[in-house]
């Protein structure tokens, strides 16, 4: 389990409150990240110096177990973005493919029978990576969308991280199948670069942009690819380790299984208790009676889950503040302004800009303060 200890002094807060089903503090590993700043000295960055600038202590990448906030590897990006003078850092297949730690999740995902079902394992086990990303699989008249969300953060995910991720996956799935795969389609939340060819040239495909989603669609023929690694033994064995690492994450109570099916179902409007314990197989008294047993109301739960989620888009300035309410779920935004001023104790435009989202110093800044 992630200690305070494994994090770095100035990313500790206080202890979990009883009946919270997840620590408020969202984190990835520190074999990922390790990854990552091997991919930025392959770039030509000098590490340590970005290290620095972002406030890390070097050491802390090497204790056992270590994790490290969301909003501090968005410092990081950050950081390394300014120091590389360009925005395509890390936009590069053979970067992504040669660096990418995926550890115990990825040898589980060589262990599949097929692509789908190694996908399948990655969208369950992400949270074991980093608990501030999820991905999820979206059928498709052509095959599968592979959707990429992060939660958890107050400063906004920057653009380069999530093309570095989705890329990683992209490089996993070939080297998965052993073959050159071509997506369909590539989308991306972010407005157009000057220049795309470089975004054409990493994906393999047309790219769009101001989209609705960070997502990357896989043909059927792809999915049901056969894998020349796949030992069914051998993947229920890594299961085991994984969903041991899950349960020291607390990523498998029913109240973290709730939030996160609560999450999926806001966009359509407010989500019933009974909804969601359809959602997740479970009898409307079931699950209030499995809640109960971990202390935890279910209005708790909705009402954390849509205060991660309003941290996250309110960072993010592509989102109107009504669309922020429509996003959480709010009849009207009235409702949403009250609920924030509750949160945060400002209103939601004030709250957007008391995060001083100005530049590289400014995110350091609201991290570290």
């Amino acid at each position: 389990m992630t200690s305070e200890a494994s994090l770095p002094r100035h990313s500790r807060r206080s202890s979990r409150r009883p009946g919270c089903p997840q620590p408020e503090l969202r984190t990835s590993s520190a074999a990922w990240l390790e990854g990552v700043l091997s991919m930025f000295e392959a770039e030509g960055l000098h590490v340590p110096s970005l290290l620095r600038d972002a406030g890390f202590d070097p050491d802390s990448l090497h204790r056992q177990n270590a994790r490290f906030p969301v909003d501090e590897i968005s410092v990081l990006w950050q950081v390394a973005v300014a120091h590389a003078g360009r925005p395509t850092l890390g936009l590069d297949r053979d970067l992504a493919a040669t660096h990418s730690k995926l550890g115990t999740v990825g040898h589980a995902m060589a262990c599949s029978p097929n692509l789908g079902a190694a996908l399948t394992r990655l969208t369950r086990y992400m949270a074991v990576i980093s608990d501030a990303t999820a991905f999820s699989l979206q059928s498709d008249a052509r095959g599968c969308w592979m959707v990429m969300e992060h939660t958890g953060g107050s400063l906004p995910i920057p653009r380069q991280r999530v093309e570095y991720a989705l890329l990683t996956v992209l490089m996993q799935c070939q080297w998965l199948t052993r073959r050159e795969l071509q997506p369909l389609a590539m989308e991306f939340v972010y407005p157009p670069p000057a220049d795309d060819r470089l975004h054409r040239a990493a994906f393999g495909c047309e790219v769009r942009f101001n989209a609705p989603a960070n997502r990357l669609l896989l043909s059927s023929a792809d999915m049901t690819m056969p894998l020349p690694t796949h030992h069914a033994a051998l993947g229920e064995m890594q299961e085991h380790l994984l969903d041991d690492q899950l349960n020291l994450l607390g990523q498998t109570t029913t109240a973290s299984l709730v939030c996160a099916e609560i999450a999926r179902r806001l966009q359509h409007g407010e989500p019933r208790r009974q909804d969601v314990a359809s959602g997740l197989g479970l009898a409307d008294r079931t699950l209030q009676r499995r809640l109960q047993e971990e202390s935890v109301s279910f209005q708790a739960l909705l009402d954390r889950t849509r205060r991660e989620l309003a941290r996250q888009y309110l960072a993010e300035q592509r989102h109107t503040l009504a669309d922020v309410a429509d996003r959480l779920g709010f009849v009207d935004v009235s409702n949403f302004f009250r609920a924030c001023k509750r949160w945060f104790g400002l209103p939601p435009a004030q709250y957007r800009a008391s995060l001083g989202l100005g530049g590289t110093g400014a995110l350091r800044g609201a991290l570290l303060n």
